[in-house]
């Protein structure tokens, strides 16, 4: 009984072939011969010793040595060995071979990829066609016992692809990094490699996290401004590497597969901000909350005011840019809160009154109870936006006319409820 994947695997060949070689000009009696010659060249009979001749031409490898540099294959003591990490699956919370799911890679002559994508099938019982070639079960039994060439002579055919070199021990190359490791007395030379399917493997997951449809959708709904209970993950600092340049198939097969290009995350350490949340004792504005750390905010505002046009989209967008200063004066208001009860001191305090309303627990009832102090609030934020947005635009700021203070006060009096 042939496994399915191997059935699939030769129909596809033979529907490739056709495709190639069988127009639709030819007569019957060409179509004829020409299909009985593509079951003859896919028959197990024929392909079978044509393709273990081939195998030897690619090695199977986890860390191929070409992506240290691509001329590292070769070199005048005969090829790189090479190198299948055989590691397990443990919980040691490392990111490393055996702990990630990863396709094992090839490299070698690319007019052998068909016998590498026939050896790596995955089996119905989940393994590959070579580890049942390599352990000689009774599916690779069944397959490799034809006529017209004996078992034998199939099995180390494939298995040639890998095999480490010719038995006469390890070759590494000078162009892979070379590290000398200290081992008790004495030092240990190590070649570093890469896990190429490691590295495809994070490829394809972030391009899963970036362009997935579901992704598409969630980030349509962010950028219309309209409301999810569905968050979605973003990745920032990513850079692309490239191997091989214009000819990722002299590197690997995994490679080639992906163009060549791999994505790297940015690795930099974390811009720590050692500053802690002071309690303001004079004026939240200027000790808390400081018009320069919305400096792009305003720059952006500042570009819709000076547009020499007015529609709705303009208009809506200057509303949003007011709007994103008070949520992020609110954000700043929750965190100056939590600080409150340890931090303010009645005594030294110089806050005004409606400030201290505004940020001091102990005044949380008459928060809830009065608004006085809410509209002093709501005038000094607006009064505050229009204030910093002149200092930082200097003598290029556009002078704005009553209308569009009083409605800018009209938008910062729509966040009471969120001020209280």
């Amino acid at each position: 009984m042939v496994d399915p994947a191997i059935k699939i695997f030769f129909e596809d060949r033979k529907e490739a072939w056709r495709k190639k070689n069988i127009t639709t000009l030819m007569d019957e009696v060409t179509v004829h011969e020409k299909n009985a010659l593509c079951e003859q060249l896919f028959s197990f009979e024929v392909w079978l010793p044509n393709a273990a001749k081939r195998a030897g031409q690619m090695s199977l490898s986890t860390h191929p040595c070409t992506f240290s540099h691509p001329s590292a294959r070769k070199n005048r003591n005969g090829y790189a060995t090479p190198v299948i990490a055989d590691a397990h699956l443990m919980r040691d919370g490392y990111l490393r071979s055996g702990n990630a799911a990863a396709e094992t890679d090839a490299l070698g002559n690319a007019a052998a990829l068909d016998v590498y994508k026939f050896l790596t099938l995955e089996m119905a019982d989940g393994r590959k066609l070579i580890d049942h070639i390599q352990k000689e079960s009774e599916l690779s039994e069944t397959l490799l016992s034809i006529e017209a060439e004996d078992y034998q002579t199939l099995k180390n055919g494939f298995l040639a692809m890998i095999e480490a070199g010719d038995g006469s021990g390890s070759i590494t190359s000078s162009k892979i990094k070379q590290v000398y490791f200290p081992v008790d007395a004495n030092y240990h030379q190590l070649s570093i490699l890469s896990n190429s399917g490691l590295i495809f493997e994070l490829r394809k997951r972030i391009d899963s996290m970036r362009f997935s449809d579901e992704l598409k959708s969630l980030r349509d709904l962010k950028r219309k401004n309209e409301f999810s209970e569905q968050g979605f993950p973003e990745l920032y600092g990513l850079s692309t590497i490239g191997y091989g340049g214009t000819k990722p198939q002299n590197i690997s097969v995994l490679n080639n597969q992906n163009g060549g290009k791999a994505h790297l995350l940015l690795s930099a350490p974390p811009a720590l901000n050692k500053q802690k949340i002071h309690f303001p004792k004079q004026n939240f504005f200027g000790e808390s909350f400081r018009y320069y750390e919305c400096r792009e905010v305003f720059d952006a505002l500042h570009k819709l005011f000076k547009t020499d046009y007015n529609n709705k989209n303009i208009r809506e967008g200057r509303d949003y840019r007011v709007q994103e200063l008070v949520d992020r004066m609110i954000d700043r208001m929750w965190v100056v809160r939590l600080v409150s009860a340890e931090q303010y001191r009645p005594e030294l305090s110089h806050l005004k009154p409606h400030q201290k309303v505004w940020l001091c627990d102990e005044f949380q009832q008459t928060r809830e109870e009065e608004s006085e102090w809410l509209d002093k609030l709501c005038m000094e934020i607006s009064s505050w936006i229009i204030r910093s947005y002149e200092k930082l635009m200097g003598k290029h700021a556009y002078k704005l006319g009553e209308a569009e203070r009083v409605h800018i006060h009209e938008l910062v009096s729509e966040n009471r409820e969120g001020l209280r």
